[in-house]
């Protein structure tokens, strides 16, 4: 099995003052509110006592499911802050979406990170800031719009290559290939993936794209029978892309030119299912 051409460096210090995103560091993100059950007790004989203590947040729920049926993966996301919900408000929130496939992280320039929880209904995400002014909110769309800001905003357009090591191989053509389709790159172009499951790269020449790219500040994962995980890197439009099977032995190692990779979007399809699904919840409990 060829080794993974990326490896997050330990200790990589990014050039823009953004703390690096490193391997490992997704699986430390919290995993959430533990919800008391909400959905059961507002199905119990004393539900409507539960409800009126709820009533914020299922004003929240209500206006997130009308938003949902509305969006479009192409368009601008839709907030809904969390800030005014009390902690029994919480807890029915957190059972009614529960946790889903992709979660994330992304560094930001005060050196706080952003956690990303998609719920289980596809393009309804959670994203909470930690830092001085921590908050958190719902977030609607294909994904959390901090992810392209920061992938655009806290990336470079220059890739620099430096003296090339002894050793290498096939390094050279593939870094000038990359420079030339993330400078050639606009929104609305397919993407462009360059795979490293089979072309002949040594570890030198591994070692070497890994510098010359940097590590960005967005990581995600898409988690299934195996997973996704998605790194941008330091040159804008430039993310890895690696898939793992169950055993997390790595099965595609990639890398895409474009905006944010598909694994991790949710589309139009996912969008209508999960307008679907949440309603028929609302319907059933709180409606």
């Amino acid at each position: 099995m060829k080794a993974a051409i990326w490896v997050a460096p330990i200790g990589y210090e990014q050039p823009l003052s953004v703390v690096p995103v490193e391997a490992g560091n997704l699986d430390k993100i919290p995993s959430g509110r533990t919800a008391a059950d909400a959905l059961s007790m507002l199905a119990s004989p004393d539900g409507g006592k539960f409800a009126r203590k709820c009533s914020n947040a299922i004003a929240l729920l209500s206006n997130v499911a009308s938003a949902v049926s509305r969006q479009k993966s192409c368009v601008r996301t839709r907030l809904f802050r969390l800030g005014g919900l009390n902690e029994l408000e919480r807890d029915l929130v957190a059972d009614v979406l529960r946790k889903g496939e992709v979660a994330g992280l992304v560094a930001l320039p005060n050196g706080s990170m952003a956690q990303l929880q998609e719920s289980a209904f596809a393009g309804i995400w959670h994203v909470r800031f930690e830092g001085e002014a921590a908050y958190e909110y719902i977030e609607i769309g294909a994904i959390p719009e901090i992810v392209r800001r920061a992938a655009t905003d806290l990336t470079s357009t220059n890739l620099m290559i430096d003296a090339v090591p002894d050793g290498v191989m096939n390094v050279l053509p593939v870094l000038a290939e990359i420079r030339e389709r993330a400078l050639a790159w606009r929104p609305g172009m397919s993407a462009q993936i360059i795979n490293f499951t089979l072309l002949p790269m040594n570890s030198v020449d591994r070692a070497f794209l890994q510098q010359s790219l940097g590590n960005g500040p967005v990581q995600l994962i898409s988690r299934g029978y195996g997973s996704c995980r998605v790194q941008a890197t330091s040159v804008r439009n430039v993310w890895s892309v690696q898939f793992f099977n169950s055993i997390e032995r790595i099965i595609l190692d990639t890398l895409e030119v474009g905006d944010v990779p598909t694994g991790v979007l949710a589309a139009n399809e996912d969008l209508e299912d999960s307008a679907e699904r949440l309603r028929e919840i609302m319907e059933a409990y709180l409606i």
